[in-house]
């Protein structure tokens, strides 16, 4: 604090002690002492204050730092998304045009696969349409004219499948 020894305090004492006298030595002693302790608070308030600016400042050009870091990493992901996105409305619209066109093809085949898995149905048409086509006597009973065209069972479990 201040470069006064020891020594120089008791001579300070004794002084005082003579110029004061012993009656208001201590009065005057501790009003000396509150005196110096306001005076070591007020200056550790005044410390605390110049800290306390100097990390506000700190910190205000940090949070400035962060501020602009993350507007600069916003702008780069919304650019990223963006190219992201233009990407993926061009894959979609070359899916659509090749689903477009594969959509002939395949309606194509489905009906090449239904017609050979049934055709029965077709050979059954056939005679139908001929049978419209011939002309009908009303006077002839036909007992076979409303029998619903015979389709083969599906493959029905044998007796043994069925225990088991």
């Amino acid at each position: 604090m201040l470069d006064i020894s020891f020594g120089e305090f008791v001579l300070i004492g004794v002084v005082a002690l003579v110029v004061l006298g012993p009656e208001r030595l201590p009065t005057v002693a501790r009003t000396v002492g509150a005196l110096v302790a306001r005076a070591q608070r007020f200056v550790a308030t005044v410390k605390a204050d110049i800290h306390q600016q100097a990390n506000l400042s700190g910190l205000d050009s940090l949070r400035q730092d962060l501020q602009d870091a993350a507007h600069t990493f916003r702008g780069q992901l919304e650019a990223e998304v963006n190219e992201v996105r233009q990407a993926v409305d061009g894959h979609a619209a070359e899916a659509r045009a090749l689903a477009d066109e594969a959509a002939g093809p395949l309606f194509e085949a489905e009906r090449t696969i239904h017609q050979s898995l049934h055709p029965e149905a077709e050979a059954a048409e056939a005679p139908a349409a001929a049978e419209a086509a011939a002309p009908r006597d009303e006077n002839q009973l036909d007992l076979f004219d409303d029998l619903p065209p015979h389709h083969p069972p599906a493959s029905q479990p044998s007796a043994s499948q069925a225990r088991e």
